[in-house]
């Protein structure tokens, strides 16, 4: 079975993109030639900089909402710092076995938990 990964993607105008693929180099590919999200057409060549495997897409998906959360600088930090990423994993972790259930969300915002792994 295929792994889910998160991505972080610098754009050519210096923007920041979160997104979730099977095939990173693909969905890149696909970023680049105009056919992936709308956000980022036009705003090609992207770079990776940041990605992480995950075990399901329900988990890179919510990991890619706690990115998406953050203010622009605190996605700068954590991709000057991709340890910050382990600490948002850990602690969606921890909610999630808190909550007992494998779709919950995690309480708190992405914010706090970037924070918290300053």
């Amino acid at each position: 079975m295929a792994s889910w990964w998160v991505y972080v993607a610098r754009c050519a105008d210096d923007t920041l993109y979160c997104g979730i693929a099977l095939d990173v180099d693909e969905r890149i590919a696909a970023h680049n030639a105009g056919t992936g999200a709308k956000y980022t057409a036009g705003r090609g060549p992207l770079v990776v900089v940041l990605s992480r495997r995950c075990a399901d897409k329900g988990f890179a998906l919510r990991i890619e909402h706690a990115i998406k959360q953050l203010a622009r600088r605190d996605k700068e930090a954590l991709v000057a710092e991709p340890a910050r990423l382990a600490t948002i994993v850990r602690r969606l972790r921890r909610a999630r076995a808190a909550s007992g259930a494998t779709t919950a969300r995690a309480p708190g915002s992405a914010r706090a938990l970037v924070r918290a792994a300053r």
